[in-house]
């Protein structure tokens, strides 16, 4: 009896290890499926820190031109079935840069909580008609994260002023990306004298900020850059007033690279961007 009653002790502390065991596991792999739930809602995603951004550009190889006419077009509803089974993973944006560009013929932004989930996509987009016929110039990921410099507790009035410039233009119709990476001297300055450099930078910006739209994409470590700068706009000669504006601040001297290339496209509807390449 006293070695069954200690046999029976010993059954019992080993199904509680494992009950306990499988209890913690599940309870570490519940935030992964919480973030699997997660609706993707575009006025959100756009505005919140932590999203991943992916931006691949793309030039057309010459076979494209020798598919028949029919798949060109049927390729527009390829790709927006392909949004359509992602829409609850990714933010799927589709630019169209032939005409203005010489190394690419559109681009995408992919906004996505999980990085994983943006090359999923990317992935099986290279599996559509159009996909298969087009060859990666130069991808750059990204992620947004919370103000850094222009807060308001560092520098309040500032801060005051980006929060009180409105986009007051019509809808863009364009929109340009701009990589940016800076060097080591940039990297070895203070926090204060990076946020003096940072304020100097902000001032002339902000009587354009009625007219372009702006965005940031914090790089470093995830790519050969630093940051992602994403613009919209409805007037290009502001943008160009602004960005000699920004050339001529004393920030631009520890940039390394700024542009090389710049992208400049048209903002349509995935779907009339494929058909504008179909034609």
């Amino acid at each position: 009896m006293k070695r069954l009653s200690i046999r029976n002790l010993h059954v019992s502390l080993v199904a509680g290890i494992i009950a306990a065991m499988t209890m913690q596991t599940a309870s570490v792999a519940a935030p992964q499926s919480a973030t699997d739930t997660i609706t993707i809602e575009r006025s959100k995603i756009l505005t919140q820190p932590g999203v991943f951004g992916v931006f691949t550009m793309f030039k057309l190889r010459p076979e494209w031109n020798k598919v028949p006419a029919t798949e060109r077009m049927d390729s527009a509803a390829e790709v927006a079935k392909l949004i359509e089974k992602h829409k609850d993973n990714v933010l799927v944006d589709l630019y169209l840069t032939r005409g203005l560009e010489t190394n690419s013929d559109f681009f995408f932004r992919i906004n996505a909580y999980d990085l994983a989930k943006a090359q999923t996509f990317m992935r099986e987009f290279r599996s559509t008609t159009i996909g298969k016929n087009a060859d990666v110039f130069d991808t750059l990921v990204g992620v947004t994260k919370p103000l850094n410099y222009i807060t308001k507790a560092k520098s309040p009035e500032l801060n005051a002023g980006l929060s009180a410039a409105t986009y007051i233009g019509d809808a863009p119709r364009y929109v340009i990306v701009i990589p940016v990476k800076k060097n080591a001297e940039w990297w070895n300055l203070s926090f204060e004298q990076r946020l003096k450099e940072m304020e100097t930078h902000t001032v002339p910006t902000l009587p354009y900020l009625v007219n372009v739209k702006r965005k940031l994409y914090h790089s470093t470590g995830l790519d050969d850059i630093d940051f992602i700068t994403y613009f919209e706009t409805n007037d290009l000669i502001a943008f160009n007033n602004l960005l000699i504006s920004l050339a001529s601040v004393p920030e631009n001297k520890y940039h390394v690279r700024w542009g090389n290339p710049t992208t400049l496209g048209t903002i349509l509807s995935p779907e009339n961007v494929i058909k504008a390449l179909s034609e």
